[in-house]
């Protein structure tokens, strides 16, 4: 089963996710950046299939932990969504460039999206050869 590094700190939204996708994927939680950064520096073997991060946090937002993980060459090729409520054009666009590689508005209101998205992006992932 692949891991998704969830980075929410609204339990409720926290709880939806799991539930939705539960199922299909290991959804390891976090509330804030600095204790998802800190579990991916002690990650041994199999790292996530994907991060999904919302962006406005206690202390580090979304965004500038995106960054902390794309500056990780051992990171930088995993998928990352970002879920927010800011909802504008403006927004999306502003999160596709910083490194997102999709974006999910708050409150998920479309559960079918959000599977959808998630396993576009996990699919995306390069197929690494064994060694």
């Amino acid at each position: 089963m692949k891991t998704v590094f969830l980075v929410e700190d609204n339990q409720d939204n926290a709880d939806l996710i799991r539930d939705l996708i539960g199922d299909q994927y290991h959804i390891v939680c976090f509330t804030d950046g600095a204790s998802a950064l800190a579990a991916l520096a002690q990650q041994e073997g199999a790292l996530p299939a994907l991060f999904l991060l919302d962006i406005s946090l206690p202390g580090m937002d979304g965004k500038s932990l995106l960054g902390e993980i794309r500056r990780q060459p051992r990171l930088n090729h995993i998928p990352a969504v970002a879920l927010t409520a800011h909802a504008m054009k403006s927004d999306r666009e502003n999160l596709i460039a910083a490194g997102f590689n999709a974006y999910l508005s708050k409150p998920i209101t479309d559960d079918q999206l959000l599977i959808e998205t998630i396993e576009a992006q996990v699919s995306s992932l390069p197929v690494k050869a064994a060694a």
